[in-house]
């Protein structure tokens, strides 16, 4: 199931491991990367659930399960996924609606605090611009992710939710930092 070979290596100090989730009723993309303090990212895992061809609700039941077993495997401390985006009729967004929620509760469950980002905030994060082309998605993710070949389209736009939220976690560390108190040496005399 997973697109990477190996068991997940342990954390470098500072490492922060996020699964990015882009949800879809007949296949699920999923990603999984490492970035450390510097902002250095690194490319785990990253594969595709196929749930096609099968009734509706048992397609929502495969995506929680097997979400829940790449998540067993892959150990991340973090999650991203995208937001719900308008669908072209009512049935549509239903069916994405739901199978976003198994993919929730398959986060949810394992304890993993949860970001939401939009299409635009992600592709804009990857790719530079919110409204590129899915083969500028894949093409960049595996530049990114210095991958050895594009990632199918699902599994690429997993790959940059998650690279979207290593970038908003990075800028707001450095933020938060900038906000702490600096003390300067003439208010601490020694």
């Amino acid at each position: 199931m997973l697109n990477a070979g190996t068991s997940p290596a342990p954390l470098p100090k500072a490492a922060v491991r996020i699964i990015g989730i882009d949800p879809g009723s007949l296949r699920t993309g999923y990603g999984i990367i490492e970035s450390d303090a510097s902002g250095q990212l690194r490319h785990i895992a990253h594969g595709c659930l196929n749930v096609s061809g099968q009734p509706f609700l048992e397609r929502i039941g495969a995506i929680y399960h097997e979400l829940k077993q790449v998540i067993g495997d892959t150990q991340p401390n973090v999650a991203a996924i995208e937001q719900v985006f308008m669908a072209r009729n009512a049935d549509s967004a239903l069916k994405l609606g739901q199978a976003r929620g198994a993919a929730l509760v398959a986060l949810l469950e394992a304890g993993l605090p949860v970001h939401e980002y939009t299409a635009l905030q992600i592709k804009k994060a990857a790719v530079g611009g919110g409204h590129a082309a899915k083969e500028q998605v894949q093409s960049m993710v595996r530049w990114l992710l210095k991958l050895s070949e594009n990632p199918q389209a699902d599994a690429a736009d997993a790959l940059a939710c998650a690279i979207c939220h290593a970038h908003h976690a990075s800028t707001q560390q450095r933020w938060l930092l900038a906000a702490e108190p600096r003390h300067d040496r003439r208010d601490h005399p020694s």
